[in-house]
């Protein structure tokens, strides 16, 4: 199986090649990319940066069901008959991202095998953390799920190189990824620091010492 640094290698090179369609462009922090209800008319992917997808109930509850990074996609909802946005897609650093149109993003499917397989081998894999993320969301503690969410910011348990300084996101931020309160993820936090786990000196720094919160019986 390829890694991710090929894999994200052969997305910039096979992106590059689409013409009519394909439009890239940065994006500063807390610029909304789309809206939920907006019409599903692009996949996007993202070169640099990172990505917060958010849904609203009815009553105005919002919830974070993604936090993504370089080298995913989103917004392929479109490609599925989705005629509108189910989430909305906020830029939580400065970002690049390639933007395909729907027919672009199709045509590129079909028409380039490398990039078909590329594309799948994204789905099975965010398909899997979704997974990992119900688990985690139905057996795990409070504390265990802002220590994993936190990990994996860093890019901890991925081929990428871990961060040592994540990107700066507010605990309210924090508290709707994993389902609790922000004076609950306060005081995990401030725990945290106590530990020496993470540290607030150069920005949020998170230290591998972290995993030994998910290790916990």
């Amino acid at each position: 199986m390829k890694s991710t640094k090929e894999l994200q290698f052969n997305a910039k090179t096979l992106l590059a090649k689409v013409g009519a369609g394909r439009s890239v462009g940065g994006h500063t922090i807390n610029e909304a990319i789309f809206a939920q209800a907006d019409p599903a008319d692009a996949l996007y992917y993202i070169q640099k940066g990172k990505i917060k997808l958010t849904v609203v109930s009815s009553r105005g509850k919002q919830a974070v069901i993604a936090i993504l990074g370089a080298g995913d996609f989103f917004g392929e909802g479109c490609l599925a008959g989705q005629l509108v946005r189910m989430s909305s897609a906020t830029a939580i650093c400065e970002c690049s991202l390639v933007r395909l149109e729907k027919s672009a993003a199709i045509a590129v499917i079909h028409n380039q095998p490398a990039f078909s397989e590329l594309f799948l081998h994204y789905l099975l894999s965010r398909n899997i953390r979704i997974e990992e993320d119900l688990v985690d969301q139905l057996f795990n503690s409070s504390e265990k799920r802002l220590a994993r969410v936190l990990l994996l910011l860093a890019n901890f348990g991925k081929e990428a190189k871990p961060e040592a300084v994540i990107p700066k996101m507010s605990q309210e931020t924090l508290a709707e990824i994993i389902g609790t309160t922000r004076s609950r993820v306060s005081f995990f936090m401030n725990r945290f620091r106590k530990m020496g786990f993470i540290d607030y000196k150069n920005g949020l720094e998170v230290h591998s010492s972290l995993l030994n919160v998910l290790l916990r019986d």
